[in-house]
């Protein structure tokens, strides 16, 4: 989470400053202000974690500001603070939407345990929040070791650069293992015990994707029922993955650039600027440079992204790595006492992969489902789940065809595939382990 930051609302000139001096003291942000006017002012200039509100304001009692400062922001943990305390103003408080309550004079301490708890009720909501956000975008968790020497070179490679706040670059494609590789990344970083969410840019329609990037109000759009938090915020104190940012639209890159160099977002509707705090790791599978190229990317956006950048190789160039994730799978599909020849293993090793290391978890997974007894071949699947015969393998040219290069023998995969579907391409890249953008761009023509 981002560095608290606190709002002092107190009449009292000398109670607030010396209060916020001993928070500053403390590492907490702090602004101060002498009235509810002001308070509620600089709420919608800035944004606050928590606010220290006095019930007796010159201008307002603190119970009827606490719902203006809640329209400000939702999540904002207000702590009343009062020199004439009772049982009814308690009430008050709390209908109000307090989050505490303490009676002046007060011990420090008693103002340390309030925020402390404050402060640790904000981070239960930012990991509830993220929680639910995961489970409903479906994205693995976990993480490979790859033993193959290009992926160890390129694991060190991503150690020693993750203690660094830069952005990070990560290129290949699909399936191959760039979110893997992004988590490893977040797990050895000093921010391992924050947040780290993915968003695939290519899943969100354009006309959501900037509310989904950086929330929105109630009420911002047809649609928004409630106030929504964006990716950024929910990451904030994390990482944040955007997956295949190559399709994020222009309009959108602009926006981000801006969020990138001051660690400020506005929700869409809302005007407070929230500061978040996130190590942004961008993924695509797309030519970023040919994209900034023909002008669908801009040029300063992916220099910004690409301070740190490692390409993940497709898995038909690391056939070492095979038994690994095989035995990975089995054992994740709770299966690890189904032995795999070697002649099988040789047999998916001599295979090109298309669809990468998620094609291989498919025909796995598909595997085990159809398989009873005797001997385990998911080889046999490799044909695109149930095309007649055999697909073309690395080294196993056609008669004839002695010189087909990889790229025809993925072509001829494809093609097989979707003649078996019928041409949806759906259905064909879900069978490949391949997501759809990538199926068009490589049947584009066909």
């Amino acid at each position: 989470m981002a560095k608290l930051s606190i709002l002092i609302i107190d009449d009292d000139r000398n109670f607030a400053l010396s209060i916020g001096d001993y928070l500053g003291r403390k590492g907490y942000l702090v602004e101060t202000a002498n009235s509810g006017k002001d308070g509620l002012k600089l709420a919608r200039e800035k944004w606050f974690h928590i606010a220290l509100l006095d019930e007796n304001l010159p201008d307002a009692r603190g119970h009827d500001l606490c719902p203006e400062l809640l329209k400000c922001n939702a999540d904002l943990k207000i702590v009343f603070i009062t020199a004439y305390p009772s049982f009814n103003h308690a009430l008050q408080a709390i209908r109000a939407g307090a989050y505490d309550y303490l009676s002046k004079p007060f011990e420090l301490g008693e103002l340390d345990l309030s925020l402390q708890n404050a402060a640790r009720t904000l981070e239960l909501e930012q990991e509830a929040d993220v929680g639910r956000y995961a489970a409903a975008q479906g994205h693995p968790g976990g993480i490979q070791s790859w033993t193959s020497p290009a992926m160890a070179r390129l694991v060190t490679e991503a150690e020693m650069t993750a203690e660094s706040g830069s952005p990070v670059l990560i290129t290949g494609e699909t399936g191959t293992g760039k979110n893997v590789l992004a988590r490893h990344i977040h797990e050895r970083s000093g921010r391992h015990d924050g947040p780290f969410v993915v968003i695939n840019c290519s899943a969100i329609p354009e006309t959501l994707a900037e509310a989904e990037l950086f929330g929105h109000e109630k009420g911002a759009f047809t649609g928004a029922v409630r106030t929504k938090k964006g990716v950024f915020e929910l990451a904030s104190g994390g990482t944040l993955v955007l997956d295949e940012i190559g399709d994020m639209p222009l309009l959108l890159q602009t926006r981000l650039l801006t969020v990138l160099d001051s660690g400020i977002i506005r929700r869409v509707g809302g005007e407070a600027p929230i500061p978040v705090d996130v190590r942004l790791v961008a993924t695509t599978n797309a030519d970023l440079e040919q994209a900034v190229s023909a002008r669908r990317f801009r040029a300063d956006l992916y220099y910004r992204l690409s301070v740190i950048r490692f390409t993940v190789p497709p898995l038909r160039q690391r056939p070492e790595d095979i038994p690994l994730l095989v035995g990975h799978f089995l054992k994740g599909f709770s299966r690890a006492d189904v032995a795999v020849s070697p002649v099988e293993m040789e047999a998916l090793a001599r295979y090109g992969w298309p669809g990468n290391v998620r094609e291989l978890r498919n025909i796995i997974e598909r595997s085990l489902l159809l398989h009873r007894s005797g001997p385990f071949t998911p080889s046999t699947l490799i044909s695109g789940a149930g095309v007649g015969g055999p697909e073309p393998r690395v080294g196993d040219a056609p008669a004839g065809e002695a010189n087909l290069d990889l790229e025809s023998v993925e072509k001829r995969h494809i093609a097989a595939v979707l003649e078996k579907f019928g041409g949806n391409k759906s259905r064909a890249a879900k069978a490949l382990g391949i997501s759809l953008s990538s199926m068009k761009r490589k049947t584009k023509g066909q």
